[in-house]
């Protein structure tokens, strides 16, 4: 594999949203040339933060400028287990072909084409949007390797996994992804610590997370954008983090987004939305400073058959994959508690919201921390003579 510098290194975003992998790649030297995104919101983000001109539909491209890298975070509505599930071949994940058109017409180039999506997609329909990929790229020519990535490996308090599938026509794509392996942290609850969790389920799981956040995500098992609430067990309130911290928490500084309300004036939902689709901002980084340094080390793991299912990391190539056992952890980055990482005041969980948990929760057969429903029977009741009064 090539030593190049990553300041030399230069990029293409496709689906690129709020530019989180753009801004991650800024960080590590990598300089983005294009920008492709069609929501308007995620654009006027763009148009302010990044300052070049951003192309407004991937179905409209007729070819790709030559850079070293080829980035695409495709739509995920049809491949998450919020979503509809439809598999890549729904109505918004299957754009993802547009990246293979567009591959198909500079068959020189890029070096480097990297995919994200959410790790559901490794199970949807039996693996079948994984497998879709990886043929097509086999196709054109690719070695890949892809590895399950979480959020908090880089010290952020947001438990969240994306699948970072990195392919070359020319270079070793294991030599990025399998470098580090810090390992799986383990994490208990000593009754001191902000828990997060999905205020919109509650029969069947609750995304709970201790001193962190489950994934900020841009839809629900209700159909709507939802930020995650926090409990906080040291005075009981169960409230949702400002959008701000949102921002903070998928790695962006504190209102990134704000150009999506000011300029094209998206609503408040909107912009969670915005923030619940963005790749998170320091895994972007970390993938730029492997290309730029990558570690040599290529492991060929174990042979697997086609139709077993997808491990949490592989790589293949002419019809072979490989499962390489690797965390989800490259590294272990030092993380602020959730309590001191939140610098604002965190909104009450509403009445409506809080009920209709607290009323799912009853009838599950979920197991609870010590004192958390009472905290939530009492939030709706302070809530309710809130409203009374």
């Amino acid at each position: 594999m090539s030593r190049r510098a990553s300041s030399n290194l230069t990029a293409a975003g496709l689906f690129a949203g709020i530019g989180g992998i753009e801004l991650g790649l800024a960080k590590s030297g990598c300089a983005t040339r294009m920008i492709c995104e069609i929501d308007a919101g995620a654009t006027a983000v763009l148009d302010q933060r990044f300052g070049i001109p951003v192309e407004p539909d991937v179905r409209r491209l007729k070819d790709l400028p030559r850079v070293d890298l080829v980035s695409g975070g495709f739509p995920c509505q049809d491949l998450s287990q919020a979503g509809r599930t439809a598999g890549i071949v729904g109505g918004q994940s299957r754009l993802v072909r547009e990246i293979f058109r567009l591959l198909r017409t500079r068959t020189s180039g890029p070096s480097w084409l990297l995919l994200e999506n959410v790790p559901f997609m490794l199970q949807l329909q039996k693996g079948k949007a994984m497998r879709y990929l990886v043929d097509e790229l086999e196709q054109l020519g690719f070695t890949w390797a892809y590895r399950v990535v979480n959020t908090q490996s880089f010290g952020l308090p947001q438990r969240r996994k994306r699948v970072l599938l990195l392919a070359s026509r020319t270079e070793d794509p294991r030599e990025v992804l399998f470098g580090g392996d810090a390992g799986e942290p383990s994490r208990q609850f000593t009754g001191s610590e902000m828990c997060g969790f999905y205020w919109t389920e509650g029969l069947r799981g609750l995304g709970w997370a201790v001193d962190a956040i489950p994934t900020l995500k841009a839809g629900s098992a209700l159909g709507i954008p939802s930020p995650p609430a926090i409990w906080d067990p040291t005075d009981g309130s169960i409230g949702i983090p400002h959008i701000a911290d949102a921002e903070r928490l998928q790695g962006f500084p504190a209102g990134w987004t704000n150009p999506a309300a000011t300029v094209i004036g998206v609503r408040p939902g909107h912009r969670w939305k915005l923030i619940g689709n963005a790749v998170s901002v320091p895994v972007a980084e970390w993938l730029g400073r492997q290309l730029a340094t990558p570690s040599g080390r290529a492991p060929i793991g174990d042979l697997i058959s086609r139709g077993e299912p997808w491990p949490q990391a592989a790589w293949g190539s002419r019809g072979r994959v490989y499962s390489v056992d690797v965390s989800a952890y490259p590294v272990r980055r030092t993380a602020k508690s959730l309590r001191e990482f939140l610098k604002r005041p965190r909104t009450p969980l509403s009445l409506r919201a809080a009920s209709g948990f607290l009323s799912r929760a009853r009838v599950s057969g979920l197991k609870f921390e010590e004192g958390f429903l009472e905290d939530v029977e009492a939030h709706v009741r302070e809530m309710q003579q809130s409203v009374a009064a």
